[in-house]
């Protein structure tokens, strides 16, 4: 389907649309069905007894389900009660002196330069060093762990041939093999000598005398892995890509600041960068008048959904408005675990880079490329200065 497509990808919007005009719930392939409309997405997230993400297991190559992700209730509940916590506001909020200086170091490397490639110089290292820090691993350690993030969500792109190739079926269940044995040894290390970060609450958090077991912590941090090192690093490249091609709305953040955190509830909506949420239908079903036949692969598509006009008064970019109750983080039981910390970096990021750098715009020959499922850009080439590009215009 074109939603699939490399143009979908670098602006979604315009398919997401059409896609809302031919209904709310679409064929895709022969035993699968794309759900677009805002009414049956909050539908199949809220209803995981009928659609499942347990039965997504083995997507990634992983041995085991990813917790808490990939786990129905009763079970999931349990891992939420204990994971929840440690990412709870008030524990994100300690973190933010850190993160803002973070981001001013990064800053400095660069706010010199006339170009920067946004995506090797600040969006990846930003929330990635982030991550390492909260789960106490060295941060000498970035390059592999971006190597592993990539060969595990992308191993058709580091490979270089189609998804489902032996090839890349094999280079991601080496990456999956690779990705337990870094945590295994880390977990080993904290088994000695337990310190002050994540991974070390991990293998002491009860709740009604449960612990997680070896095995539970490390599907808990392939899954952090994945998500702490990929979503906010795509997130700051839909969002800094949207605001160098609308200048207007760039220096209406520039001009007040007080804006940016309605701004990134507005960006994570309008760009939404996680596209879409997997699950398999465990029962006969009826949604949006389509037949559900057990075994049925749903793809809830969260931007379509963003984009629904009949919930969003006004689905267009709208800095101003007053509620905002976006699907980019997911909803229902399975809601992002990181949404707390993931609001924080993103705010704490427009607020440094727009004070710092108040100027600039795409290079002219930047060659914008999307992934999908994940919007992360292989590389954004910014200009910085006064220097501006011609902006898109509304949209």
């Amino acid at each position: 389907m074109a939603w699939t497509a490399p143009s979908a990808t670098r602006a979604p919007q315009p398919t997401y649309q059409q896609l809302l005009e031919w209904g709310p719930v679409l064929p895709s392939g022969t035993d699968g069905v794309v759900v677009v409309a805002r009414r049956e997405v909050d539908e199949v997230l809220r209803h995981p007894e009928v659609y499942s993400s347990a039965l997504t297991v083995g997507d990634l190559s992983a041995d085991r389900p990813l917790i808490p992700l990939q786990v129905d209730p009763p079970d999931q509940k349990k891992y939420r009660k204990l994971l929840d916590p440690l990412f709870a506001p008030h524990q994100v909020k300690r973190l933010e002196p850190s993160i803002t200086a973070l981001a001013h170091e990064l800053i400095d490397g660069f706010a010199h330069h006339d170009e920067v490639d946004l995506v090797s110089q600040f969006s990846l290292p930003f929330p990635s060093q982030v991550f390492l820090t909260m789960l106490g691993l060295p941060l000498d350690d970035l390059e592999t762990l971006l190597e592993l993030k990539e060969g595990i969500i992308r191993p058709h792109v580091v490979v270089g041939k189609p998804l489902r190739h032996p090839e890349v079926t094999a280079h991601q269940e080496q990456t999956a093999r690779r990705i337990y044995a870094y945590f295994e040894a880390h977990i080993d290390d904290r088994g000695a000598e337990r310190r002050d970060d994540v991974l070390s609450h991990l293998l002491d958090a009860e709740v009604d005398a449960d612990r997680l077991s070896h095995e539970d912590v490390l599907d808990v941090c392939f899954l952090l892995l994945i998500a702490g090192l990929d979503t906010v690093a795509a997130s700051l490249e839909c969002f800094f890509v949207h605001l160098a091609e609308h200048p207007e709305r760039r220096r209406r953040i520039v001009d007040d600041p007080s804006t940016i955190p309605s701004v990134v509830e507005e960006l994570l909506r309008w760009e939404t960068p996680v596209m879409l949420v997997p699950r398999v239908a465990t029962r006969d079903a009826v949604l949006g008048g389509c037949p559900i036949a057990p075994g049925t692969a749903v793809l809830a598509l969260l931007g379509a959904a963003n984009l629904d006009g009949d919930v969003a008064a006004s689905p267009g970019v709208c800095f101003d408005r007053d509620v905002n109750r976006h699907l980019a983080f997911g909803g229902g039981i399975h809601r992002c675990l990181g949404s707390h910390l993931a609001r924080v970096e993103l705010r704490i990021a427009l607020e440094v880079w727009h004070e710092r750098i108040p100027e600039y715009s795409l290079a002219r020959d930047a060659d914008l490329t999307f992934s999908f499922g994940v919007r992360a850009a292989e590389s954004v080439r910014l200009v910085l200065g006064s220097a501006t590009s011609a902006g898109r215009g509304e949209g």
